[in-house]
């Protein structure tokens, strides 16, 4: 679960995932249980599941998360606080409901049965409406004490700069998520600069990461300025989390990257290597 969208999959031992489904994240969070039960029934009718075979249902969220209680501790993108989502869900769905940080489970996925395979110790950070870390320690997910380790998108990068969803300032979430990217361009367009996007944001029209896409694709110096600065504070940021750990791989992911990637990486590489 995202703060744009949830995507729901049905995973079984011998085939891995087997379908999807995605529908957009509701606007207010009073819908969110409804929300993330309907996506299980419809994923269960999709495939037409008999229910007795659904053995779980796992949740990740884009927050710092306690799964041994299925309280989520924040997850500002969501709007949730101290909020026990295990619990309620618990009530709506008939299965053991389990929670975890959207990107430990994506880091899981990658060491298991993506490219970092033979990393003992790895890191995954995702790139989207926020910024988030996953880290693999000895072949294990490293939560931390407070199940806090990984809030990568909460470093801060820029002294006094951008107010976060978590009330801090200049945290990287706050200078290069796609949320970020997305104001700065709304903010250069409101100044008098031209651009492709000026459209979207005259009518008022979410600029999503195709959107972005097609802008530096038709070279908008917009876009390309505010995509490469957010690219250069990311490269920032992964050096810190390299000096500090020294994983044997570090994975990029995530919305923004898959969508930019080509752009953006070489961007991120240098700015890698320079610091």
């Amino acid at each position: 679960m995202g703060g744009t969208k949830i995507l729901a999959a049905a995973i079984n031992s011998k085939d891995g995932i087997i379908t999807r489904v995605k529908k957009e994240t509701p606007p207010k969070k009073e819908k969110y249980i409804e929300a993330i039960s309907g996506i299980v029934d419809d994923v269960i009718e999709k495939l037409h599941l008999n229910k007795s075979n659904v053995k779980a249902v796992c949740l990740g969220v884009p927050g710092s998360v306690n799964p041994l209680t299925g309280i989520i501790g924040l997850a500002p993108n969501l709007g949730l606080k101290n909020f026990n989502i295990g619990e309620k869900l618990s009530k709506v769905i008939s299965y053991p409901v389990l929670i975890e940080n959207d990107v430990n489970l994506g880091a899981l996925g990658i060491k298991k049965f993506g490219v970092a395979k033979k990393a003992k110790n790895m890191i995954a950070v995702f790139i989207g409406t926020g910024i988030g870390g996953g880290i693999i320690i000895n072949e294990k997910i490293y939560r931390g004490s407070n199940f806090v380790a990984g809030e990568i998108g909460h470093m801060v990068v820029e002294k006094d700069g951008p107010l976060c969803g978590c009330g801090n300032r200049g945290c990287i979430e706050a200078v290069a998520s796609r949320t970020a990217i997305v104001r700065n361009i709304e903010y250069d367009i409101k100044k008098g600069k031209r651009s492709v996007l000026s459209d979207f944001v005259k009518n008022k029209e979410r600029i999503k990461s195709k959107a972005l896409s097609q802008a530096v694709k038709d070279k908008d110096a917009v876009a390309v300025k505010r995509l490469s600065e957010a690219a250069e504070s990311i490269g920032i940021m992964l050096a810190g989390v390299s000096n500090l750990l020294n994983v044997d791989m570090i994975v990029l992911g995530g919305g923004v990257i898959e969508a930019m990637g080509g752009f953006m990486m070489p961007v991120i590489k240098k700015s890698f290597k320079k610091n």
